[in-house]
């Protein structure tokens, strides 16, 4: 027994100079300590011993125990330093090389645009307000004064989800909604994105986006409506540019008006810009009809106010000369990269 103990002490001591990693550390662990191990087997076998024997033969497995775990136990110390060593090595960053340079991005032309005309109402003293872009049939078109059978509802030019649910063709039912929860003085804008059922080309897209202003109060007259949009205007393109009100129908006011610019490009003389003409149309306006006042719950007789619509792709497309509202959805980097 004592002759077996002494040869598996040399024989573990001989296999932990062959061993290189953990994997084979533990599968020699398992060799001789496990429980199928040759130390354990031999422990099974003290009991043919006589009780002379056993207190020293129990002092030497003990030994050879000891002694292996110490083994391994210093070996795994050593092989987890030479690990770390290797994955250093392996890993190590070269302080003095260039790092990776990562584009940085850009605000899109559209997003730009819409945060300066927003800034521009904010400092006239708008506030802004949202609403969803699936909508209900009575804000889009019925509050609006749009009947069931007006020609705006036809389902060539709208994109219906059923009877009574619709995705907004404008942003003026977040005018409604808003003058149905608050009482005036009213003066906010309302910008977001809205849908038509338009065929994709270079000036029409069944997805754009609209910012809509409504103002009420008691006293609120046309002048109001022009002196805040020539206002807006001058801001925009630059003191020099003149404005003009043309006559118009929308049904949700009246009267109702278009807003032309003199051309930015020829300063009104005409040239490809504005057609030879002069002038640019830029939005439709109005006095908010009374009708739709009442319907939100406003005493026509005690107050008035006036609306309007800017459409944004249509105004990015002129502050930069770009002649393919598709640019703006295309994700195309060449383009983008421009502003």
């Amino acid at each position: 027994m004592k002759d077996r103990l002494i040869k598996i002490k040399e024989q573990a001591s001989a296999a932990l100079q062959n061993i290189t990693s953990k994997q084979e550390l533990e599968s020699f662990r398992i060799e001789f300590l496990g429980k199928k191990g040759c130390l354990t087997e031999a422990l099974r076998s003290m009991g043919g011993l006589s009780a002379e024997e056993r207190p020293a033969i129990g002092k030497l497995v003990n030994d050879v125990r000891s002694f292996i775990e110490a083994e391994i136990e210093t070996l795994s110390d050593r092989l987890d330093k030479e690990e770390l060593l290797k994955k250093l090595e392996q890993e190590k960053i070269d302080i003095t090389m260039p790092g990776k340079k990562r584009p940085l991005g850009k605000r899109h032309p559209l997003t730009t645009v819409l945060d300066e005309l927003t800034d521009i109402f904010i400092g006239m003293g708008f506030t802004i307000a949202e609403g969803p872009e699936i909508e209900l049939d009575y804000y889009n078109f019925e509050a609006l004064n749009i009947p069931k059978g007006h020609p705006a509802r036809d389902t060539q030019d709208t994109f219906y989800i059923n009877d009574s649910v619709l995705l907004r063709t404008q942003t003026s039912p977040v005018q409604i909604r808003v003058m149905e929860n608050n009482k005036p003085p009213i003066k906010i804008i309302a910008p977001g994105r809205v849908y038509r059922s338009d065929a994709v080309d270079a000036t029409h897209s069944p997805l754009f986006h609209q910012i809509e202003g409504l103002v009420v109060d008691k006293g609120i007259t046309m002048g109001d409506l022009k002196g805040t949009l020539d206002a807006f205007c001058k801001k925009l393109y630059g003191e020099s540019i003149k404005t003009r009100f043309r006559p118009h129908h929308f049904p949700f006011t009246e009267p109702s008006c278009e807003l032309d610019i003199s051309c930015p490009a020829c300063n009104g003389s005409g040239c490809r810009v504005c057609k030879d003409e002069g002038w640019i149309e830029i939005l439709g306006a109005g006095m908010v009809h009374p009708k739709v006042l009442e319907i939100c719950g406003i005493d026509s007789s005690v107050y008035s106010g006036f609306a309007f619509g800017i459409g944004l792709e249509r105004t990015v497309m002129r502050r930069f000369g770009i002649d393919d509202l598709r640019l703006f959805y295309e994700n195309d980097l060449r383009f983008l990269r421009q502003f």
